[in-house]
């Protein structure tokens, strides 16, 4: 007969000699294994990208509609390009478009109070949301896929019917006179703003700034006939994507926009063209509070679709980042700056800007800008090597997944494209031209492209402590004030 003490007893023994052989074995030391140099490690190629399937089509009505499906979570996602911007708006009443499409959110509808609306987006955690930028205009709304049918027509309300509250069109002057109030507050901020004036001009509709005064000549008569003029159906393209079904997704389009009919005849749109404003100079914004230096330098710059914009973002790529020239170079060589970057920068249909800066302390100004004029001309003037076109090439190839994450972001490009006239695969052929791009091309587009001679150089820091003065330029060095003219009206 088994003594069943004796058999525990044996169980017990025999589980803590497994424990101590598996402890032991654990704490053997691993076998050594050299490390690999970072240039020796292997990765699989990047999976190529493609567009996700969508459907396109037009309303009656003159409005265009992309639709896409995403069914990974219960949400859907729109966005309404629409086809106006601040850059229509008239001289004298400068910020009317961005009063016009923050009234157009805040102001209610006809059929919803600003609160009642407030109060129904915030129950389902929804947004619907307007505004108007220097080209574009756009409005858009976020909900889960079973608040779809409440949040869109809402959206549909906010897009046909807006109340033009004159309450909220006080309350949203106020903000704006506020903000011109503040803008001061951030060298960063003063240097972009300035800059863009020498080189577009401060009349330009692309540098243009909100005043007191513009805004007191905005009437709420203004913003509805701004309103009425610029949105209107034939002027929207629009992208849903999200977990939706096709069919549910368009009777719903078509009963709510789709019966849409603006009252106003189509408005003829053109476009302002943008030239260079200012020559070569250096300008100057005293700060007497700072004990470093915002710099920037530029010239005007060209648009998206230049033939050479491929090799253009390969000279980019070249200049910044880790392991950039400017990073290399300006900041861990010389230690003159913390950021420091320089971008050819395009837009689409007018031109964009060369651009280069950063911060550095007040005493090493002049030999920052002079380090960042001599990196400039040695693109022009000296090829790359091999392994820096692979670097910059490489650096925005690598990016581009992250330009397809998602499918909203895909709609997104594509309806942008559209509205700018662009082909639908602007992206890949932008593609294939930086992969096509040598270093003949980075050299010649960087002696066309980038010119020295139109660079406009702005500081803004402490005149005091600039030393040496940023007379050692060779230049005369023309004082910027940016005092606030007049004052908001109570």
């Amino acid at each position: 007969m088994i003594d069943t003490s004796s058999l525990k007893q044996f169980r017990t023994v025999g589980l803590i000699l497994i424990t101590t052989l598996l402890v032991l074995v654990f704490r053997l030391p691993a076998v050594a294994q050299t490390p690999k140099h970072y240039t020796d490690l292997e990765f699989p190629l990047l999976a190529e990208i493609s567009l996700p399937e969508y459907e396109r089509y037009e309303l009656t009505n003159g409005m265009v509609v992309y639709l896409m499906e995403d069914h990974q979570l219960p949400l859907v996602k729109g966005s309404a390009l629409i086809k106006t911007g601040s850059r229509l708006e008239p001289a004298p009443k400068v910020g009317l478009a961005q009063t016009t499409g923050s009234l157009m959110r805040l102001g209610g509808t006809q059929q919803h109070s600003a609160n009642e609306i407030n109060q129904l987006l915030e129950q389902r955690a929804a947004r619907v949301e307007v505004g108007i930028g220097t080209s574009s205009g756009s409005a858009g709304f976020n909900t889960l896929s079973e608040d779809l049918e409440t949040v869109f027509n809402l959206f549909s309300e906010v897009l046909q019917e807006p109340a033009f509250s004159p309450q909220l069109l006080g309350f949203i002057k106020n903000q704006q006179q506020g903000g011109i109030a503040r803008r001061n507050d951030d060298p960063g901020s003063i240097a972009s703003r300035e800059l863009g004036k020498l080189i577009y001009g401060e009349d330009s509709p692309y540098a243009r700034t909100i005043e007191y005064e513009t805004i007191d000549n905005i009437t709420r008569d203004d913003v509805v006939a701004f309103y009425e003029q610029y949105v209107r159906p034939e002027n929207i393209i629009l992208g849903v994507v999200g977990d939706f079904e096709p069919n549910t997704m368009k009777s719903l389009i078509e009963n709510t926009l789709g019966k849409w009919q603006p009252n106003t005849p189509e408005p003829e749109i053109n476009i302002p063209s943008a030239q260079q404003k200012q020559g070569q100079g250096v300008f100057f914004v005293n700060q007497p509070q700072l004990n470093q230096s915002n710099v920037l330098l530029g010239h005007l710059g060209g648009k998206f679709d230049s033939p050479d914009y491929p090799a253009l973002s390969v000279v980019n790529g070249l200049l910044n980042g880790f392991g950039g020239r400017l990073f290399n170079d300006l900041r861990s060589r010389k230690g003159l700056a913390y950021t420091v970057y320089g971008f050819w920068s395009a837009g689409y249909d007018y031109p964009g800007v060369f651009i280069a800066g950063g911060q550095t302390a007040s005493q090493t100004t002049v030999k920052f800008i002079t380090s960042l004029l001599d990196e400039i001309k040695r693109v022009q003037t000296t090829a790359i090597s091999s392994d820096e076109l692979d670097y910059a090439k490489e650096s925005i190839l690598n990016s581009f997944v992250f330009k397809f994450e998602n499918p909203s972001q895909t709609l997104s490009r594509l309806t942008t494209y559209e509205y700018y006239g662009y082909p639908q695969d602007f992206i890949f052929e932008y593609q294939k031209g930086v992969k096509a791009t040598t270093i003949e091309d980075v050299q010649r587009v960087a002696q066309e492209y980038l010119k020295p001679e139109n660079i406009v150089t702005l500081v803004v820091g402490n005149e005091e402590e600039i030393n040496p003065p940023l007379s050692q330029l060779g230049q005369t060095v023309k004082s910027i004030d940016v005092t606030i003219q007049g004052r908001a009206k109570s």
